[in-house]
């Protein structure tokens, strides 16, 4: 009892040093409380992903505001006044049973996921057909759901989820059950759903973006009949793939052939014609050498006539006595009279060839 005294009297000399009363000090920190609680509770916070609608409760001008206001904080009355806040950006409905059964269990979901069960459809074959779907759509102008549809999220499940549920149903359900493994009717039918979404829905201020098919599972009396008879057909389809290919297979083997046939013709004829163009060159060879020699013999020939002729001049035995000197020579060198009773002359071919 004594130290919590002690300190009390120590409390209250430091208090008065620091130049303000105890007093003082509580209205200060009071309206200072005051001013942040007034801040939070006339002030209304609107996030970059959201729109805000004002409404005012009392006065000639009350009701809902035509005025959207966007991301920033703005003044708001208290009890006069208030600001309904909607999202602006992408909001998705996944419809499956699986994520459904994942939020009973106690999973969560971010804000703009919202879940529903899966659809049953019943397709114009008698089947049931259950469809896992997830729809994207946007809130676009938060004054109409306001005033259509209401404050809050109620336009996920009041707008947005029965819409969907009621078209996806009548679109769906023109197809035949084998028509959802037909990856083109089945787009088809999920894009006719969305914009027949987007028409009905426009006037309600949400635009749907997307429709996608995500799976869909046969009831069993059904899953097994389809599922063999898809089978058969993929064997027909491989057999009418495989035909188709052997067939192609001929087809190039035949054209292979014919190539290499026409390659063939082609190197033969370019054979014969090099063997036409040597022989062609050696006839001509042949001829022009055959030719100069028909010339070098027509001139042997005219130069013997010519030599025979100058032989039958005058004078012609001293060229034949050259003739002879030039034949003898190298020859030894005998001397003979050439005159006298054992006299011979040399250019008397007669009379030497008469001894012999």
């Amino acid at each position: 009892m004594a130290s919590s005294n002690l300190a009390s009297r120590l409390r209250v000399p430091t208090i008065a040093a620091a130049g303000l009363p105890f007093g003082l000090l509580a209205m200060v920190l009071f309206a200072l409380c005051a001013g942040i609680a007034g801040w939070f509770t006339t002030t209304a916070t609107i996030a970059p992903d959201e729109f805000g609608v004002r409404q005012v409760y009392l006065g000639p001008g009350k009701g809902v505001q035509h005025e959207v206001y966007g991301p920033g904080t703005h003044l708001v009355v208290p009890g006069y006044e208030r600001m309904h806040l909607f999202p602006r950006d992408l909001q998705v409905l996944d419809i499956n049973d699986e994520e459904v059964e994942w939020v009973k269990g106690g999973g969560r979901f971010p804000e703009d996921y919202v879940v529903a069960p899966s659809i049953r459809i019943q397709t114009s074959e008698g089947y049931q057909v259950k469809v896992d779907i997830t729809v994207t759509y946007r809130v676009v102008d938060p004054y109409i759901v306001l005033t259509k549809v209401g404050a809050g999220r109620i336009y996920e499940t009041k707008i947005v989820q029965r819409g969907a549920d009621q078209i996806l149903r009548q679109y769906l359900g023109r197809l035949d059950a084998e028509d959802f493994y037909n990856e083109t009717k089945r787009i088809s039918a999920a894009e006719a759903a969305r914009k027949e979404m987007q028409r009905e829905m426009a006037e309600w201020g949400v635009q749907v973006w997307g429709v996608l098919v995500r799976g869909y599972t046969y009831d069993e009396r059904y899953q097994g009949a389809i599922e063999q008879r898809k089978i058969q057909d993929q064997n027909v389809f491989k057999n009418q793939a495989e035909a188709v290919s052997a067939s192609r297979e001929a087809e190039k083997n035949r054209v292979i052939a014919e190539g290499q046939a026409h390659i063939a013709v082609e190197q033969e004829r370019g054979r014969a014609e090099v063997r036409k163009i040597n022989a062609d060159a050696d006839l001509y060879y042949r001829t022009k050498v055959a030719e100069g020699q028909l010339k070098v013999k027509l001139a042997e020939a005219e130069g013997t006539k010519l030599e025979n002729a100058a032989l039958e001049q005058a004078g012609a035995s001293n060229i034949v006595g050259l003739e002879m000197a030039a034949a003898l020579d190298g020859t030894q060198v005998i001397v003979i009279p050439t005159n006298g009773p054992g006299g011979m002359n040399p250019l008397d071919l007669e009379s030497m060839l008469g001894g012999w």
